[in-house]
């Protein structure tokens, strides 16, 4: 079994930070990819950023140069640092995970979502 819990959602102004977290937990032998990703109401969910086991990352041309995705492994997290946010950013945030798990396969797990509001 494997769990993927987002947390750090929260109300924010514009302009304003928040960090949100991902943690994962269960039977894991290791974390490959891990993208953050998020849906507002009638929109397709979207990939935000994104991050290799090995650090490289990537971003929606959105958000770069405000947000920030890092990864400890010992603790089996990554994080989303996101400032100077602005109203488009209200969504709520997915963590999606690629993990080996006991049987040598890679599976990709979806957390339950953290809901970001940022007000005008």
């Amino acid at each position: 079994q494997v769990q993927v819990v987002e947390s750090g959602g929260g109300l924010v102004q514009a302009g304003g930070s928040l960090k949100l977290s991902c943690a994962a937990s269960g039977s894991i032998y290791g974390i490959n990819d891990v993208g953050w990703y998020r849906q507002a109401p009638g929109k397709e969910r979207e990939l935000v950023a994104r991050i290799t086991s090995g650090g490289r990352t990537n971003y929606a041309d959105s958000v770069k140069g405000r947000f920030t995705i890092s990864r400890d492994n010992a603790k089996k997290t990554v994080y989303l640092q996101m400032n100077s946010l602005k109203p488009e950013d209200t969504s709520v945030y997915y963590c999606n995970v690629e993990v080996l798990n006991a049987y040598r396969a890679y599976v990709r797990y979806w957390g339950q979502g953290t809901q970001v509001t940022v007000s005008s």
